[in-house]
This record gives C-alpha cells, structure tokens and sequence, in this order.
C-alpha cells in the first residue's frame, strides 16, 4: 500500500516545480510592434526575424501578433489582382479612342545682339495600350535660323504597332517618314517590321531590345533616290532614378542594302547608307504633369550626299506634359 502511494509523488513534485513558460519580454514585444506599425514588409520580416532567433520558444506569440498585418496584406494583394483584372477587361472592351496616353513637348530660344538667332523644338507621342497588343505613334519638329538662313529644318513621324506575345516577347512593325533639308535628304521612307524582347522589366527600370528587316527610300533634295533593304536594330530604355527624375536613352540603327544608290559605300556595314541615331533624356518633374526635359541627339550618315556633315548632334531643352 505504501508502494502504491509513493509512485504519483515525483510525478505530483514535477508539475509542481516545474517553471512556468515566460512570456514574451516587453522590449522584443515593442520592438516587434513598432516594425509592424511602420508597414515596412523588409523591416517587418527582418524583426520577426530575429525576434524568433533569440526568443524561439515565443514563436507562436510573435506570430499572433503578426496576424492582423498578415491579414491586412493578404486583402490589398487581392484588391490589386482584382483592380488588375478590372483593368484588364476595361482595355478589352474599350473603344480604339480610348486609353490613350501620351505627351506633348515644347521649346523654343531667340538670341538678339551680336547674332540673331530663333529655335523651336516640339514633339508629340500617343500611346494605346490594349491586353495584346500597343499602338505607338511619335512626331518631331526641329527648326532653327541663324542671322536670317534656316540652320536646322528637320521633321519626322513614325507609326509602330506592336504585338504583345507575353509579358516580355513581341513583335513589332513600323512606318517612318524623315525630312532633313540640311542633311540634304528631302524625304526618308522606312517600312519594317521584326521581334522584340523586354530584357528588364522592374518598377523603376525598363529595358526593350528589337530588331527586324526593313525597306527604305530615300529622296534627296539634289536629285535621285536610294531605295532597298536595310536591316533594323533598336534599343529602348527608361530609368525612374528618384521619384521627380526620369532618364530614357534610345538608341537604333538602320543596316541598309543597296539597290540603286547613286553613290555606294562600303563604311560601317560594308555597303550602302546606314543610319545610326541615339538620343539620351533627363526629365525632372516641376509640378503635377509638367516636366522639364534636357535632352542629346547624335544622328550619323555613313554615306550622305556631297559637301554633307555624317554626324549631326541636337541639344535640346523642353517642357513635356503628360495626359
């Protein structure tokens, strides 16, 4: 009888001397809770991070307390999918007028005194962007003169559909018509038409790669024409360094064949007149859709006409406004 009353007394002392599960101290609980106020997901996760590394046996507290966040986030990532799908059938049911984007850029100088000079720079792009496919158009005028004779006289319009594959592959087509009197070309026809593969694609940086064949005419203001294939390669990047800075650098080049050139060369791309273009933009918001942009054009000719320049460069200063 003794036996039997002896056993369940080291059980009894056990439970009885046990220590008690601490709770989770008050700093680390603080700490905690003003990582989870901030809404800062990487300073959230690095806390509860080490929170549970030092105090492991209060996981399941630490985790109680990250529920309301966790819930809280869960509802915004399916407001955000459902808004992305909203939008989505939106742009499949919109009308061809609708869900255009664009800008509109403006500049213009006049130097009085030892020189009289006048400027005017001005651009237009339009952009439809639909589920599978996008619609880009583009048109630029340049005019200059210098104590009474037209140094700058140059105009360009360009259509560019595009075919969207997936989120990064595409393809592309394009007409463009150029006009540059002083360069000594009357008139530029470009038609092509290719892929295109977006090679970076993050929130604040974006990076398009294309290239394709192409057909090009080329009138000249002294007489003739030069017309064949051409290859085309281009490259298309915007970069949102700070929230009120934007840089974009675009960069292209036109490989053409010869056909009927009334004066052939053999300079970069062993025959015919190749066009190479690269434009660098720095935009710096001032105010709502308003933005002041500086902007560096080099356009080279390999093979221009007679008593022509092969490389021409355009600095330019601007306002653009968004719509």
């Amino acid at each position: 009888m003794l036996r039997m009353i002896a056993l369940p007394i080291p059980v009894a002392l056990a439970s009885v001397t046990a220590p008690a599960h601490a709770a989770l101290p008050e700093p680390v609980k603080a700490m905690v809770k003003a990582a989870i106020e901030s809404g800062n997901d990487a300073e959230i996760q690095s806390v509860v991070k080490f929170a549970k590394l030092t105090h492991p046996d209060d996981s399941a507290e630490i985790d109680t307390m990250l529920t309301p966040y966790n819930e809280k986030k869960a509802q915004l990532a399916e407001a955000k999918k459902q808004q992305a799908e909203e939008k989505k059938l939106a742009k499949m049911e919109a009308p061809f007028f609708d869900n255009w984007s664009g800008e509109g850029e403006l500049g213009g100088f006049r130097n009085t005194g030892n020189s009289d000079n006048v400027g005017l720079s001005a651009g237009l792009k339009l952009v439809k962007d639909a589920v599978k496919w996008r619609l880009k158009l583009h048109a630029r005028a340049d005019y200059q003169r210098n104590n009474g004779s037209t140094s700058k006289e140059q105009f360009s319009a360009a259509l560019e559909p595009e075919y969207k594959m997936n989120d990064r592959l595409f393809f592309f087509g394009l007409t463009q018509y150029d006009r540059d009197r002083l360069q000594g070309v009357s008139a530029r026809y470009t038609l092509s038409g290719g892929i295109g593969y977006t090679v970076i694609k993050e929130d604040d940086i974006r990076l398009d790669v294309k290239a394709g064949p192409a057909w090009r005419l080329t009138e000249y203001i002294g007489g003739g024409t030069d017309s064949g294939l051409a290859g085309l390669i281009g490259m298309d990047m915007a970069w949102q360094i700070a929230e009120r800075v934007k840089l974009t650098q675009g960069a292209g080049a036109t490989i053409a064949s010869d056909a009927q050139s009334l004066s052939s060369a053999t300079a970069i791309f062993s025959s015919g007149t190749n066009t190479l273009t690269a434009k660098t933009a720095i935009d710096a918001k001032i105010s709502g859709k308003l933005s002041a942009r500086l902007s560096y054009v080099v356009e080279h000719e390999t093979n221009p006409p007679v008593g022509r320049k092969k490389t021409d460069t355009l600095s330019r200063a601007t306002l653009v406004y968004d719509f």
